[in-house]
């Protein structure tokens, strides 16, 4: 027993680095997508076993992303959240049963919401300066 609480650690400790170095709106992406993830993977384990704990982490995680995230964020919050509640879900299942299926829609669901928030801005912010938006002021031309 010991073991597995060590492993369950160790998934979080991961996660939680992972997604430190994220700004307030990647923690609100990551509640989001976590919250989702678990509440989609319980959900889902009790209409379909472990399959559907899967897929509803998957579905669940895509929608906390989708919901706290802001505009520039939210392909990229949803699209993560969905990948890492998935696949959290699958990989807590394996070490952990239904309650290590459950930590590992959180942790995958809140890292990949961040994660995928977060790189979404990032190209966001990207695009609008290849585009020529440097700034708030923009010059305006006048034809007197």
């Amino acid at each position: 027993m010991s073991k597995q609480i060590i492993q369950f650690v160790a998934i979080a400790a991961l996660a939680a680095s992972a997604s430190m170095p994220a700004m307030a709106g990647d923690m609100n992406n990551a509640l989001g997508g976590g919250l989702g993830g678990v509440a989609g993977a319980a959900l889902g384990g009790a209409v379909g076993g472990s399959t559907g704990a899967v897929l509803g982490g998957a579905v669940g995680g895509g929608a906390g992303g989708a919901v706290t995230s802001n505009r520039r964020e939210r392909t990229g919050a949803i699209i993560g959240g969905a990948l890492g509640g998935g696949a959290g879900t699958a990989a807590g299942n394996a070490m952990g049963g239904r309650g290590g299926g459950l930590v590992g829609a959180a942790l995958g669901g809140g890292a990949g919401a961040a994660l995928g928030g977060n790189v979404s801005r990032s190209n966001s912010y990207a695009d609008d300066y290849s585009r020529g938006h440097h700034g708030k002021h923009h010059k305006r031309h006048r034809h007197d």
